[in-house]
């Protein structure tokens, strides 16, 4: 972790020349994920969009454009990451590239739109497969975790999660081990919480972000009995109020809140739980959004849907129709399942990018 961070640090300085920049910030962005820097991460994205822009570079674009998408969802800025994927998605038809819709993905899970999730990852899955892009298939795993925690299908969500945390070479444990902690700790399946709590503490305290430290804690405080998890929790959210993740420390809070709740501390659920219902809606998360609306009328306080009406009618890259939902429990664990099972034709070491 140490010489990872350097090397992140390296790439914001001024001793590495135009054309490396162009060719390698993408990789960059990527360690900056891995070492819970998200201020690195949003820098040098935006910094690569520039450059490709002046180089004209339409290859890279793409990439960058996506890597800059994902690093705005976390602050919960969905319409300027959604204006992102979009351009990215029209450059990816006009030069015939194949990047897997890393992003979109993200923004589709988190604002809880399952149906969308669904078409994206049948319709590139096949072909990340052929490409032996791990990484690509990874991310899709981790969306659907994120997905269907937002959604409180929490086995789902384990079942993902579980999958994508089993070929760590792919580098996107920062974002996995917690969907996964918080899936296994919700359907009371812990038998591997603690392994992956271990490892997400040694990124974690390696990194020394507030991102780290803050997610660590309320991974910790979901595995932990009595006083001790409420100390966690209310360290999380220290920290995670200091950084710009506004989507990471609404999480905490409703995981906090719920946590209040079932201890029969219920004025004081409802605070952290309107805290985090306010931030849901306003990003059009949906399932979270709901999931904490249940916890408030859980509360006694009754609180009525008002989700924003966004990207209801977009369809994902091709114009696919979206199909409907209302699918039976078996078959969407059968979906969840089939998103992994490719993987056993990928190389364990196929952590290769289409920006290659």
């Amino acid at each position: 972790m140490p010489l990872l961070k350097r090397a992140v640090s390296a790439f914001r300085g001024e001793d590495i020349s135009v054309l490396e920049e162009v060719r390698w910030l993408w990789v960059a962005c990527h360690a900056a994920i891995v070492v819970w820097d998200h201020e690195t991460w949003h820098t040098l994205s935006a910094r690569q969009i520039q450059l490709a822009r002046d180089a004209g570079a339409l290859a890279v674009l793409p990439m960058a454009l996506t890597s800059l998408a994902a690093a705005l969802l976390w602050p919960g800025d969905f319409a300027g990451a959604a204006a992102l994927i979009a351009e990215a998605e029209t450059l990816t038809e006009a030069t015939g590239s194949q990047l897997p819709p890393y992003s979109a993905l993200a923004l589709a899970a988190w604002q809880g739109r399952e149906a969308e999730v669904r078409v994206l990852i049948d319709v590139n899955v096949n072909g990340v497969v052929r490409r032996g892009e791990g990484m690509g298939l990874a991310n899709m795993q981790w969306a659907t975790a994120a997905l269907y925690n937002g959604l409180g299908r929490y086995e789902d969500a384990l079942a993902a999660a579980q999958q994508a945390a089993e070929h760590p070479q792919e580098l996107w444990s920062t974002l996995v081990l917690p969907e996964l902690i918080e899936a296994a700790a919700r359907s009371g399946k812990t038998a591997g919480a603690a392994d992956a709590l271990q490892q997400l503490s040694e990124t974690a305290r390696a990194s020394g972000t507030e991102w780290a430290l803050g997610t660590e804690a309320c991974s910790r405080a979901l595995l932990t009995d009595g006083e001790a998890a409420e100390s966690l929790y209310r360290e999380a959210i220290s920290r995670l109020g200091h950084s710009r993740l506004q989507v990471a420390l609404a999480r905490a809070r409703l995981l906090y809140g719920e946590w209040l709740r079932r201890q029969g501390r219920r004025l004081d659920a409802r605070e952290q739980l309107r805290s985090a219902h306010e931030v849901f809606t306003a990003f059009g998360m949906r399932g979270f959004a709901e999931r904490t609306r249940v916890e408030l009328n859980a509360t006694g306080e009754h609180t009525r849907k008002r989700i924003a009406e966004t990207h209801d009618d977009l369809t994902p890259a091709g114009g696919a129709d979206l199909p409907p939902g209302g699918e039976r429990r078996h078959q969407r664990r059968d979906r969840v399942t089939a998103v992994h099972h490719p993987r056993k034709r990928l190389s364990t070491t196929s952590t290769r990018c289409s920006a290659n």
